[in-house]
């Protein structure tokens, strides 16, 4: 694992404010319980994502943050939240996105540890980044497809399809990479130079995912309206590309039972029958510093894939 996260304590239960490099953030109702099932905590979470913090925080700097808080746990009611709370401290930092309606909405950013400590506090068990950063937020520097099995199919069919969409990409040149979703699915996202609009990758996306759909309709389909999709299938669901749609983000603990995580995998691990289950909020942190960053590519510099070339 990269650099080590500034030592910080949080306690068992209660309120507490913690100091991190400077910075005083204040953490609430630690010992309130978000997994019933499991005694898993406010807390835990809390835990998890500083421990975690070294290689996620850089996945998610100067992308806008979309919340979905869970203030109650995995089983109580959730909302979406797009702009940041007011009162708050004044180094949280903010993007300021203008949408179609006209609303201009200033969402938070993760830039550092207090900042996420700050986010996961308002009860945000997963994390939603915008897919280009705040400096030209409909220009994206990644593609991706999230595989979803429709009803009847398994995750033997997901690993499957994950193969098939994986050589598609592979034999136009990209370099796909892939992340269990922490719930049912895959994540398979490439690395790419920046330029095309939201719209054009969707373009692409959509054009890419029809055509695999063509070719292999006994396992995959790209049917979006669910009246229409096959059965025993998986949606290479191309829409999650759109403007202003977000996927939980590498790292993101789900709130699933036994608290999943949103995890790099290799294409080996894939071939060889890897579970969703087998990624948890209580392992993945010793399989990164055994392993590293398995989504470190999704942060280089060279080797981005130039899309602009196939619109």
């Amino acid at each position: 694992m990269p650099k080590r996260s500034p030592n910080v304590s949080i306690p068992d239960r209660g309120d507490a404010e913690v100091e991190i490099e400077g910075r005083a953030v204040g953490l609430t109702n630690l010992d309130k319980v978000f997994w019933p099932d499991e005694g898993r905590t406010k807390g835990d979470v809390l835990r998890y994502y500083a421990a975690i913090a070294p290689v996620l925080v850089r996945h998610l700097r100067d992308r806008a943050m979309v919340m979905k808080r869970y203030p109650n746990g995995i089983t109580g009611k959730s909302f979406f939240m797009k702009r940041a709370p007011s009162p708050r401290p004044d180094w949280i930092e903010t993007c300021r996105i203008a949408h179609r309606s006209g609303n201009i909405i200033d969402f938070p950013m993760v830039q550092d540890l207090a900042s996420l400590m700050w986010i996961v506090n308002l009860g945000c068990i997963d994390l939603n980044p915008w897919y280009a950063t705040c400096d030209d937020t409909n220009r994206p520097d990644v593609l991706h497809f999230d595989l979803d099995p429709t009803p009847g199919a398994t995750f033997d069919h997901v690993r499957d399809a994950a193969l098939v969409v994986r050589d598609g990409l592979v034999s136009l040149g990209m370099k796909p990479v892939v992340k269990t979703t922490g719930s049912r699915g895959l994540h398979i996202y490439v690395p790419i130079e920046r330029g095309p609009t939201q719209k054009d990758v969707w373009t692409f996306a959509r054009r890419f995912a029809v055509s695999l759909a063509g070719l292999t309709p006994a396992l995959v389909t790209s049917e979006y309206r669910v009246a229409r999709r096959p059965r025993e299938r998986v949606l290479v669901d191309y829409n999650q590309n759109a403007w202003g749609r977000t996927l939980a983000s590498v790292y993101s603990v789900r709130p699933r039972p036994r608290a999943p995580v949103s995890t790099p995998v290799s294409w080996m691990e894939v071939e060889h029958g890897m579970a969703i289950d087998d990624f948890r909020m209580d392992n993945v942190p010793a399989r990164v510093a055994k392993l590293g960053d398995g989504w470190k590519p999704m942060l280089a510099k060279r080797g981005r894939f130039p899309l602009a070339r196939m619109l």
